[in-house]
């Protein structure tokens, strides 16, 4: 007897009872459930069933159509083959444009070989094609709008309602809800009228099912995951409700852990522990007033804080401390040594590296840390304006910090859109509440924004020499404090730089190095909680700039320091400071300056009394160095064995819990809340 095309012969019988039985397909394959016999196998046949279908790899590259499951332009082409099995239960396959159809096919007693006729498969290869829909509607017959995965740039604006399970939560600004479609970014009210909203998807468990109604909006620039399908937009909740909230899950949800301290490590002494450096700097500090003349060290260090690309809970670093050297002394050593470790696949650097003062490199770029492979560099166009009869700009000027200052993006109106330009706007607002106007230069020569028609000829042309602006340049100005200003600027300047490269034009070389040596920062800063009180901008031990020792005790505020960071490409690689090394202003700082117990120092304090040589020092981020230089996204790609994102190690299953009888030797008890100790039980 003859078989239909693309039918290979079965031989059921030979198949042990009880195993997963698999009907080989001339394109693919169908794996059914376990049969044990016809009667059985009949009564699963009645029942509504999930198959996986799993084509083989010749039949991917033979007829693409016949065995895509998904969209796109194969899936949406029908097959003219039908695709069947004879394995009991008996399924025939048809594929529909973007799904694949299951039809309950005859019953076959007689086992293989017994072929349906040719006309009744193309019967129900007809039948089936004209009920496929043409493409499936995963939101009709329920109560979402839209599914989690299919939002993209042209839904905003819309409102809609979206359910799913919350797979993620972030410190009560935004969750990520996910369904089999995918996951969308939902932004969580923070405004006093959506209080109620806001209080219920930050509490809301991680799993629970929620829905969400809202309006789609473009994430803001810089933000945008391509990661994700919908990566673009993000939904702005505005009601919401838990469904079904989730119980505790017993694995880990990835989380951010806020700040950095030490870990601890109990001991056997009871009541004691040991706390695991974040860096060797005491000891080090130790060995130069014990006489140790020079001191270097790969020092494993570890701090207990949340991951980011750039970091994690343990680190490497290449550790240094000198006696009797000064700043330009570390400098030498440290660039000697890149330049006879640089790898000669990533061609030559050159020494001595350039250095810019702090206050420099915030005012040009304004950032501490600057990329200088390429300009657009913020200018001061305080003098030019000055004049004008501008109200914000004379507002601006009004106060003791304020300023005027512009970047200027090549070729801006060629490879920016006007959806980058407001994405550019909003972007300073949000995270900077700082104001944005744009000029641009038309190819006329003259210049089209809402400042114009404020400022005369003489000013228009010094306001184009000043920015250097060509034909086809767009200028963005902000006007207010110093500070605020060129940070914003700054970060504008980067994603400035990431959208002319996207559009095409090649602004940064991604295999030049460009070392830089940022000096001279301030030695305190304001604290955030509260600013009429002063922090250490890096740590308490560093030592004042020569020329400002006299304004520590008047005026600390204005002083600076013998910090130094070594910057490569727009990322800190390295810093270090040369050290206080009198106890007589290691304990002012201390106690007048900072306001801090100098006895929990008074170990240090008191080996700087005993003859402690002037010496600083330096430490190189190896884990991060390393990425750069072989062009990694993450320390964890140059790391062997690196932490997951909150630091467990998932080979070893650690942090773990431990037995009472593990911890009694360390004179430990663990005070078990409710649901771990349900968790640890069961």
């Amino acid at each position: 007897m003859r078989r239909p095309p693309g039918l290979t012969p079965r031989r059921p019988w030979l198949r042990p009872k009880g195993r997963a039985q698999e009907s080989r397909l001339r394109l693919g394959r169908v794996r059914t459930a376990p049969s044990s016999g016809a009667s059985s196998a009949m009564a699963a046949a009645a029942r509504p069933r999930r198959l996986n279908f799993f084509p083989s790899a010749p039949a991917r590259r033979a007829r693409p159509s016949a065995i895509s499951g998904a969209g796109g332009a194969e899936g949406r082409r029908r097959s003219r083959v039908p695709l069947f099995a004879f394995s009991p239960p008996e399924l025939l396959f048809f594929p529909s444009r973007r799904s694949v159809a299951l039809l309950p096919c005859v019953w076959l007693r007689g086992g293989c070989g017994m072929a349906l006729p040719r006309l009744l498969v193309r019967a129900l290869h007809r039948a089936a094609a004209a009920a496929a829909p043409a493409a499936p509607d995963f939101n009709s017959f329920v109560t979402r709008t839209n599914t989690c995965g299919e939002l993209r740039a042209a839904h905003v604006g819309q409102k809609v309602t979206l359910y799913g399970w919350v797979q993620y939560q972030r410190q009560g600004l935004f969750l990520v809800l996910r369904d089999f479609q995918g996951l969308t970014q939902v932004v969580i009210p923070q405004d006093e009228a959506h209080s109620h909203v806001k209080e219920l998807l930050s509490s809301a468990p991680l799993e629970s099912v929620v829905r969400v109604t809202g309006t789609v909006s473009p994430r803001p620039l810089g933000q945008q995951n391509p990661k994700m399908t919908t990566g673009d937009i993000e939904v702005k909740a505005e009601t919401a409700e838990i469904l079904n909230s989730c119980k505790k899950l017993p694995f880990e949800i990835k989380d951010f852990i806020k700040g950095a301290k030490e870990f601890l490590v109990p001991s056997r002494e009871a009541g004691k522990f040991y706390s695991l450096p974040q860096s060797p700097q005491q000891f080090k500090q130790l060995l130069m007033v014990g006489g140790m003349d020079r001191y270097f060290q790969v020092a494993r260090c570890y701090r207990d804080e949340g991951s980011r690309p750039d970091r994690q809970p343990e680190f490497t670093q290449i550790d240094i401390e000198m006696s009797f050297v000064d700043q330009a002394g570390i400098q030498r050593l440290i660039e000697g040594l890149l330049q006879h470790s640089w790898p000669e696949e990533r061609g030559s650097i050159v020494t001595p590296f350039p250095s810019m003062t702090y206050e420099e490199a915030l005012a040009e770029y304004g950032t501490d840390k600057p990329d200088t492979r390429f300009g657009m560099k913020i200018v001061d166009i305080s003098d030019v304006l000055r004049g004008s009869n501008i109200h914000f700009v004379q507002n601006a000027l009004s106060y003791p910090h304020g300023s005027i200052r512009a970047i200027c993006i090549p070729q801006g109106v060629r490879y920016l859109t006007n959806k980058d330009l407001e994405s550019l706007k909003e972007s300073a607002k949000s995270q900077f509440n700082q104001e944005i106007l744009e000029i641009i230069r038309r190819p006329d020569g003259s210049l089209k924004s809402l400042l114009t028609k404020f400022l005369g000829e003489k000013e228009q042309s010094e306001l184009i020499q000043a920015l250097n602006m060509q034909e086809g340049d767009v200028v963005l100005l902000a006007a207010g404090e110093h500070k605020q200003v060129c940070s914003a600027l700054g970060a504008l300047r980067l994603l400035g730089a990431n959208l002319l490269e996207a559009a095409g034009l090649a602004l940064r070389d991604p295999t030049a190095f460009h070392f830089l040596w940022v000096v001279d920062f301030p030695l305190f800063l304001p604290k955030a909680e509260n600013p009429t009180e002063l922090e250490s901008a890096h740590h308490p031990f560093t030592a004042p700039h020569p020329s400002d020792a006299s304004l520590l005790y008047s005026d600390p505020t204005k002083v600076r320091s013998q910090h130094y960071d070594l910057v490569l490409n727009g990322n800190e690689v390295g810093g270090g400071s040369i050290r206080i090394h009198s106890a007589e202003q290691q304990r002012f700082v201390l106690e007048k300056v900072l306001k801090e117990d100098s006895e929990v120092l008074s170990h240090l304090i008191e080996a700087l009394e005993f003859g402690a040589p002037p010496h600083g020092g330096i430490a190189l981020g190896l884990d991060r160095l390393i990425s750069l230089i072989v062009d990694a996204p993450s320390i964890r790609d140059v790391i062997a064995f690196p932490k997951s994102f909150r630091g467990r190690d998932l080979m070893g299953n650690a942090p773990d819990y431990v037995t009472p009888e593990e911890l009694e030797p360390y004179h430990i008890q663990v005070s078990w809340p409710l649901e771990e100790k349900e968790a640890k039980k069961n």
